[in-house]
């Protein structure tokens, strides 16, 4: 083990505190593991904000604050993912990157590669992966044959340089591929650009090898926020609303000689994702463990981001032939 992994607690960065990034560095100053060297933030009353709230230090460069710390969570625009969290792995740092991992299938390539060759942990920040709710089932609904997720947000105004794809339906799209563990064979898609020029909602609809089916729905303009995932299989129904932190459920099962639907709750931890998250990553850089959500796993929701993407053209060719 290097110098640089020997400290009882883990010097930590964060570039970029925007809305998100801010969260994290709060969170982040909540871990007793975590010791936040500073952060890098270009914006001059963003900056101030977390230097007020937090007492941290302010560096003015990627490169000077990467010669303090072991691990850095980069909470940038998107379209800065790649440069940022390559220039911190080449210096010797973890990345925890937001989702999603970058804006292009070939730069989340690159940074897989890049993380390989100098030896970095690099997690993707899916945080629903890391959501009680969505723990708590994981292992359940494994077997889904049809699958409806539902995540509908508020217009903000945040992350317009990206389309609703890679801003909320990415979650979505991580969920399915890992809970379900199935490769998309085909894939139908619907969206519409409403008030920022790119696709603000979108419909989808993918159909899996083993003969499943999951829908998709997102919206970044809608009126009312919604996180709600239904699973159905062959002997049971599970209801997740991560926005409530509920879990439902009904399984089938032989009591008296007949088979009835027998309704369950679970317990839902109380921990808040985003501190699940950074906590995970932490403890990935101390013992060099995988996490949860690797750069693959990244890669993969953004290639079947593009795929969707493709969908959503067809059909917009077909409508207007």
């Amino acid at each position: 083990m290097t110098a640089r992994h020997q400290s009882a607690s883990t010097r930590v960065g964060a570039v970029g505190t925007g809305y998100q990034g801010a969260r994290h560095a709060r969170v982040l100053t909540e871990i007793p593991e975590a010791h936040v060297v500073g952060f890098v933030e270009p914006h001059d009353a963003n900056a101030a904000e977390i230097e007020a709230k937090h007492q941290l230090k302010r560096f003015d460069s990627v490169s000077a604050l990467a010669c303090e710390i072991e691990c850095a969570v980069v909470a940038t625009p998107t379209t800065k993912h790649f440069e940022v969290a390559r220039e911190l792995m080449e210096a010797g740092v973890d990345v925890m990157v937001e989702k999603p991992i970058t804006a292009t299938v070939e730069e989340a390539q690159q940074l897989i590669e890049i993380a390989a060759k100098h030896g970095r942990i690099i997690q993707v920040g899916h945080v629903e992966r890391y959501h009680p709710a969505i723990a708590a089932v994981a292992d359940l609904v494994r077997d889904s044959r049809y699958v409806e997720l539902e995540r509908l947000g508020v217009f903000s105004g945040r992350s317009l340089d990206i389309d609703v794809l890679l801003d909320l339906l990415i979650h979505d799209l991580n969920l399915v591929l890992s809970l379900l563990q199935q490769k998309v064979v085909e894939v139908r898609a619907v969206g519409v650009p409403v008030v920022t020029g790119k696709v603000d909602m979108t419909k989808v609809w993918l159909d899996l090898e083993n003969g499943a089916v999951a829908t998709l729905t997102a919206s970044r303009v809608s009126r009312d926020p919604s996180r709600k995932q239904r699973f159905f299989g062959t002997d049971f129904y599970v209801f997740v609303d991560t926005h409530k932190r509920e879990v439902k459920g009904s399984r089938l099962v032989r009591e008296d000689g007949a088979s009835k639907l027998k309704p369950f709750e679970l317990t839902i931890e109380s921990k808040e994702p985003l501190r699940a998250e950074n906590e995970a990553f932490l403890q990935c850089v101390r013992d060099r463990s995988q996490p949860i959500v690797s750069g693959q796993d990244g890669l993969d929701a953004v290639a079947l981001a593009d795929r969707v993407r493709a969908a959503i053209e067809a059909s917009e060719k077909r409508f207007r032939a």
